[in-house]
């Protein structure tokens, strides 16, 4: 019955404007809430109300006036709530407007529910045509009766609640409900989507008491408890499917590989010119015993910008190769791949050479890629690094580990080219630079075990980082130039990175908030050729350049022929310039919380102090430059990714609804509700544990509906 259609029960013309909304099936509609409960007896607080939010408000109307006449008339209510003010206005021939005065009762013991968007006027807040119904302290109408007042009059004499519902103009909220109550009739006969013992042991409301106490709600209590029920269930059903994904798992086979005392591992730890630290040696010994089963391990090793996920990365593939078997580490592009090829190279010395490390990208030249495709089907190449250019038309002897770095850079299929294999599936190892809380960990890798480094290695330079506000201070441009140049004649190296690529690029122009356009690197680089750093070695880096061009650029960068390297976010991830001891981010406030760190994190890579400037020309007291602040404040990348996560909620950091698939979370928000996501698998493990094969089909319709949300793993 959930999944009828909305436009089968309530007609064509309903079932088109909710689908506008997303809104297809009985089960997408009762899942749709009420953003917030508005009590019809009690009135608004006013001073809350915002300018561009679309609201609904209980307030008294002190005084209605007409302005003007014939076409051009204007009636003007003013509603309060007894201490603020806030106008209704209204425009219309004379007939309409002497209609909605009437109806507009200025009577101490009438109220009136108005519904619209706030908008401003002369500096004062403002309602244009707002929806509206006038009630007595018993909650019945004042006035006109249609069906839109009927039923929010109906919702206020029930419960004294009118539930507000994310609607669009052609849509109002009041129909919302009109139509929830009609599917809440066809419901009555519904099976419960949870085992009854769940429902009894987590003490929860039923599903139709649930929707019912959501859609037609008796008290606010009763609005808590249908809310914890489908909180609970869409916890339950994803916990559910991450831990039938590791029960399936665990019935299928992978090599054993366990370290040998005199292979190459032991010979890389011999050569390591630095100590690993105490984390990265739990880590590995836990890396170490998930690849000694003989089990696919699926472990996510996230870690500090810096923390030397690498090298825990190289001892787990050196293992593989010990054993007989292929390491491939797959990058998500050409200047990481190339990055990971020179880390590793430098790390093995003349170790390279037994491996026969091999990279594989797609601008090879075409003798390139065939030597290199015929080492790899040999078996010849027994470490191998590359791009998506691995993923097509490549034979190989047989892989025994995969590591994937920034694995949302790729999706399923592709990473299935390399996992998914017949015989032995190989172990994977999965890296992020990006820190990812607890909540995020649960809820997006919930079928990978994570670990994680916090610990940056000894010898690091530290990175100092400050705010530079050009809006208060717009002398401290030149500054900033002048300390770039005494940065370089000390011996070190620069990026100057912009939130663009070209301003004359019309597909992606965007200006700021003031009309200002953001910094470009491409007229960056130009400007600084012609004025401030002329006399430096300026270099350009970005996501169009060819790839042998992105190459060299690097190259140049890496070798010390480039002082100053003009780029992008290109650079975020993985680029590992031990000389670079400063960072200048232009418009910084066009950035994330994390995408920051992630950029600081390729300057302090050796052992010199280095500087981050973040430039922005934010006003002190905006949220942009709170961010920046925030950044600034502290290099504990886990404090900045809950920061992060705040700031931009579930809908960037798992990803919007993606096309083909179900949306991301509905209910849930994954720092809010982080304990009970926690709790939802240890539920969850014990119903697996009890019914392995999945036979009760409510458990294994809940675990289909989360397989079809394809953002589990395109994240």
């Amino acid at each position: 019955m959930l999944h009828t259609r909305l436009i089968d029960v309530l007609g064509d013309k309903a079932g088109k404007a909710l689908a506008r909304l997303g809104l297809t099936t009985i089960d997408d509609l009762m899942h749709h809430l009420p953003r917030r409960y508005l009590s019809g007896t009690q009135t608004t607080d006013l001073t809350e109300v915002r300018v561009g939010e679309y609201v609904a408000v209980v307030a008294r109307v002190v005084r209605c006036d007409r302005h003007g006449a014939g076409d051009k008339g204007r009636l003007e209510a003013i509603l309060t709530d007894g201490r603020s003010r806030l106008s209704a206005t209204f425009f219309g021939k004379d007939h309409l407007l002497d209609y909605w005065k009437r109806q507009l009762t200025v009577k101490d013991s009438v109220k009136g529910i108005f519904v619209g968007k706030v908008g401003q006027f002369r500096g004062n807040l403002q309602m244009s045509h707002p929806d509206f119904v006038m009630l007595d302290e018993a909650g019945r109408i004042v006035g006109r009766e249609d069906a839109k007042h009927v039923t929010m009059a109906r919702q206020v004499r029930r419960s004294g609640l009118v539930g507000i519902y994310p609607s669009v103009a052609k849509l109002p909220t009041w129909q919302i409900s009109e139509c929830a109550d009609i599917a809440l009739l066809l419901l009555t006969d519904l099976t419960d989507s949870l085992p009854d013992q769940v429902v009894a042991d987590e003490g929860l409301l039923g599903l139709i008491d649930a929707f019912e106490a959501l859609h037609s709600p008796e008290s606010l209590e009763r609005v808590e408890a249908g809310l914890a029920r489908l909180k609970f269930e869409e916890a339950l059903a994803l916990q559910l499917t991450m831990a039938y994904r590791r029960a399936n798992r665990a019935g299928e086979a992978s090599p054993v590989i366990e370290p040998r005392s005199d292979g190459l591992l032991a010979a890389l730890d011999a050569r390591l010119p630095f100590q690993l630290t105490g984390e990265q040696l739990d880590i590995a010994a836990q890396i170490a015993a998930d690849m000694a089963k003989p089990v696919p391990m699926q472990r996510l090793l996230q870690g500090e910008v810096g923390a030397g996920k690498t090298v825990v990365a190289l001892r787990a593939m050196l293992a593989a190769v010990d054993a007989g078997y292929q390491a491939v580490l797959l990058a998500p592009t050409e200047v990481l791949a190339a990055q990971h090829t020179a880390t590793i190279a430098s790390l093995m010395g003349d170790l390279e050479f037994e491996v026969r490390l091999t990279t594989l990208t797609g601008s090879m030249t075409a003798i390139a890629r065939r030597n290199a495709l015929d080492a790899i089907a040999s078996g010849g190449a027994r470490l191998i690094i590359g791009t998506h250019a691995l993923l097509y038309g490549v034979k190989f002897a047989e892989i025994g580990m995969v590591v994937i770095d920034e694995q949302h850079r790729f999706g399923v299929e592709q990473r299935a080219v390399l996992t998914d294999r017949p015989g032995n599936r190989p172990h994977v190892l999965v890296l992020t630079a990006t820190p990812i809380p607890r909540s995020v960990a649960m809820t997006v890798f919930g079928d990978l075990e994570v670990s994680t480094l916090r610990e940056i290695p000894a010898g690091r330079g530290d990175v100092a980082t400050q705010v530079v506000a050009l809006e208060t201070h717009p002398g401290w441009l030149a500054r900033i130039w002048a300390r770039v140049h005494e940065e370089v004649a000390a011996g070190g190296q620069v990026f100057v990175v912009c939130p663009r690529i070209n301003l004359r690029d019309d597909d992606v122009f965007r200006e700021a908030a003031d009309g200002s356009p953001s910094a470009a690197a491409v007229e960056m680089l130009r400007q600084l050729k012609a004025g401030p750093l002329a006399d430096l070695r300026l270099g350009l880096m970005h996501g169009r350049l060819p790839a042998a061009e992105k190459t060299e650029a690097m190259a140049r960068f890496v070798d010390g022929q480039t002082d100053v390297l003009v780029c992008t976010t290109v650079i975020e991830v993985g680029v590992d310039v031990k000389n670079a001891t400063m960072m200048v981010v232009m418009d910084a406030d066009r950035f994330g919380i994390s995408q920051l760190h992630q950029l600081r994190g390729r300057i302090g890579r050796g052992d010199r102090p280095s500087l981050c400037l973040l430039v922005t020309n934010a006003e002190g007291d905006s949220t942009a430059a709170e961010r920046l602040r925030a950044v600034a404040n502290t290099r504990d990348g886990f404090e900045l990714a809950e920061l992060d996560l705040i700031a931009r909620r579930e809908g960037d950091v798992l990803g919007s609804e993606q096309a083909g698939g179900r949306s991301t979370l509905k209910l849930l928000r994954a720092i809010d509700d982080a304990d009970l996501i926690g709790h939802a698998r240890e539920v969850a493990e014990r119903l697996v544990a009890a019914d392995p094969a999945c036979t009760d089909d409510r458990l294994a319709d809940l675990v289909a509906d989360v397989e079809q949300s394809d953002w589990l793993d395109r994240s």
